[in-house]
C-alpha cells in the first residue's frame, strides 16, 4: 500500500518508536541478512514477540525479507528511511542546519 510522504514518514516513526524494534533497525544497519532467530539472543525476548516487531517494521516497509533455507533473514529496505530523514530535516531550525 502506498502512502503519501507525510503518513509514510508518520508510520515509520511509529515502528521506530518501540525499543526493541529500533534496536532491530540498528542491528541490521551494521548486519544485514540477519536471521530472525538470532534477535531473540540479542534483545532476551521469546519468538513470538520478535516475529510480531518483525511484521511491524515489514508493514511499516522498513525491512525487507529473503528466505535462507528454512530461516527468514531481514534487511533494512532500501530508501526506507528517505520520508523520516525528509520529515526530520524540515523539523531542524535553520540556524543548526547553517551551523553544521
Amino acid at each position: 500500500m502506498s502512502h503519501p510522504a507525510g503518513e509514510q514518514a508518520v508510520i515509520a516513526l511509529r515502528a521506530l518508536a518501540h525499543p526493541v524494534r529500533l534496536g532491530i533497525m540498528q542491528e541490521l544497519a551494521g548486519h544485514p541478512e540477519t536471521c530472525a532467530c538470532d534477535f531473540t539472543e540479542l534483545f532476551a525476548v521469546a519468538q513470538p514477540t520478535v516475529s510480531a516487531h518483525l511484521k511491524t517494521l515489514r508493514q511499516a516497509g522498513l525491512v525487507t525479507t529473503r528466505r535462507r533455507g528454512t530461516q527468514i533473514c531481514y534487511s533494512i529496505a532500501p530508501q526506507a528511511l528517505e520520508h523520516v530523514q525528509a520529515t526530520l530535516a524540515q523539523l531542524t531550525p535553520t540556524l543548526l542546519k547553517t551551523a553544521s
